[in-house]
């Protein structure tokens, strides 16, 4: 998902001069390097220094520029929250958000630098989009899209690689959610990382997959139109079970279609060192098999 933000943003870079660069040391890592040799009067390294990106990044935006301010999503949105609230959403600040390292994806690092509550913080904010995508393929059309819709917005990607679950010729727009399996037994809804471990699951127990690549907003007519059909939900994402895309599912089906939803993501925990990524799905649930599971037990 990295490579394909990088790439998406010299695509971008290329097409719209308007269209800057932000990051906070961290340019590499969340390959804006190509963008920096490319465009150098338009890529901005403030350092370690996260809220002052926001500030600045603000008021670029409200001076007619796109930028895009990239970092850990442990540390954006963490460490800049108050600024991401008043700088950009209170003044609907043309400013694009990108949340690299998410979960559990950077599991050497452990607790300090694993997000498991940037969806929560992000999707809290009136004014904000919050996208997550399910490979690199639909991450360069979420990078491609947000440029071309006015306001804030949230990208969260993944550090390691992630199953190809979409081709180029499938349509993406902000805001739509798309069935990529039919399925009759229960509806299996995912975002991100967990998009290939809910279709692998699936197909073992009939379900209907649905990529929730945008959280919010949330395509309520999309799930509903799945939850009629099968009578019960699981939502699965690599984030906190509190305040997240299965948060976001069960207050709507709650209150226009109630019907039983199992949410399975990270328990009330902080992140932990592992050696391997997996490591950490498998000791979380966050597999096949732990989806199998819950369906047997509605």
């Amino acid at each position: 998902m990295r490579d394909a933000f990088g790439e998406a943003m010299l695509e971008l870079g290329k097409q719209n001069p308007k269209v800057l660069a932000l990051t906070a040391d961290l340019g590499p890592s969340v390959r804006l390097d190509g963008f920096a040799r490319e465009f150098p009067d338009r890529f901005f390294n403030v350092g370690v220094a996260e809220a002052n990106m926001i500030g600045l990044a603000a008021g670029m935006a409200l001076e007619g520029f796109i930028p895009f301010c990239a970092s850990f999503a442990v540390f954006l949105p963490g460490r800049c929250f108050d600024q991401i609230r008043v700088s950009l959403c209170q003044n609907k600040a043309n400013v694009k958000l990108v949340g690299s390292h998410c979960g559990f994806t950077n599991p050497g690092d452990g607790a300090s630098a694993q997000s498991v509550e940037d969806i929560a913080l992000m999707r809290v904010l009136p004014e904000m989009t919050v996208i997550c995508p399910a490979d690199a393929i639909e991450t360069k059309k979420a990078v491609l899209a947000m440029a071309h819709q006015n306001g804030p917005a949230y990208l969260r990607i993944s550090r390691t690689e992630t199953q190809v679950v979409t081709s180029k010729s499938d349509p993406f727009k902000i805001g739509e959610a798309r069935v990529i399996k039919q399925g009759k037994k229960i509806t299996l809804i995912a975002c991100g990382t967990m998009v290939g471990i809910a279709l692998q699951a699936a197909e073992k127990i009939d379900g209907e997959v649905i990529n929730l690549s945008t959280i919010k907003p949330l395509d309520k007519a999309t799930i509903l139109k799945s939850i009629r059909k099968t009578g019960r939900v699981i939502t699965i994402e690599e984030h906190s079970i509190y305040g997240g895309m299965g948060s976001a599912v069960t207050e709507m089906v709650s209150q226009q279609y109630p019907v039983p939803v199992k949410i399975m993501g990270i328990p009330d925990v902080f992140g932990e060192s592992a050696r391997e990524y997996q490591q950490l799905l498998d000791k979380y649930g966050l597999t096949v098999e732990n989806i199998i599971k819950n369906y047997k037990l509605f």
